[in-house]
C-alpha cells in the first residue's frame, strides 16, 4: 500500500487522512462560487445612478422576470395619457402591488420577451411608483431591439 493505509480516517506515522468535502450529488463543492448577477431592481438603481452601462443593464433586463399588470384580455395594458403610449412594468411583485393594488391581476415574462413582444411605437416604464422609476420611450425600445439583434446574430 505504498507505505500508508489508503482508507479515510486511518493514521500512519501520526498523520490522519480525511475524505474530501463533497457538495450535492457527489460533486465537490466549488471553492469560489460564481457571484449571482444583480437583481433587476439593483440593476435599475445602478443604471439610473450612472454606475452601470446600458449594455450591462440590458443583459440583466433580458434575463430577468418582469411583472406586468393585466386586464381581462391577453396582452399588455398601456397608458395613453402620456406623451407616447407606455406600458407599466415592475421589477418585483411588491412594486406592482404598490402601483396596482393588492388584488391586481398580473403576468410574468422575461425582459427579452418584453423586447420581442412590445408593440411598435410603445415604450415602457419600470417601477412607476418606485424610487428609481425608469422610462424607456419607443426610440429607446428600438435601440434595445437593435442591441439584442446584434448580440444574437452578430
Amino acid at each position: 500500500m505504498y507505505g500508508y493505509d489508503q482508507h479515510a480516517g486511518s493514521t500512519t506515522a501520526g498523520q490522519q487522512y480525511a475524505p474530501p468535502q463533497q457538495g450535492g450529488y457527489g460533486q465537490q463543492a466549488p471553492l469560489y462560487p460564481e457571484p449571482s448577477p444583480p437583481s433587476l431592481a439593483d440593476a435599475v438603481r445602478a443604471f439610473t445612478t450612472g454606475s452601470m452601462s446600458a449594455e450591462d443593464f440590458q443583459q440583466i433586463f433580458a434575463s430577468s422576470k418582469v411583472y406586468c399588470p393585466r386586464g381581462d384580455n391577453p396582452g399588455f395594458l398601456a397608458l395613453h395619457n402620456t406623451q407616447q403610449p407606455v406600458i407599466p412594468m415592475f421589477t418585483t411583485l411588491k412594486e406592482l402591488r404598490r402601483y396596482a393594488g393588492k388584488e391586481s391581476k398580473y403576468f410574468v415574462i422575461t425582459g427579452a420577451e418584453v423586447i420581442d413582444l412590445l408593440p411598435t411605437g410603445y415604450g415602457f416604464v419600470l417601477d412607476m411608483e418606485g424610487e428609481h422609476r425608469m422610462v424607456f420611450d419607443a426610440k429607446a425600445v428600438e435601440q434595445m431591439v437593435d442591441f439584442a439583434m446584434r448580440r444574437m446574430y452578430g
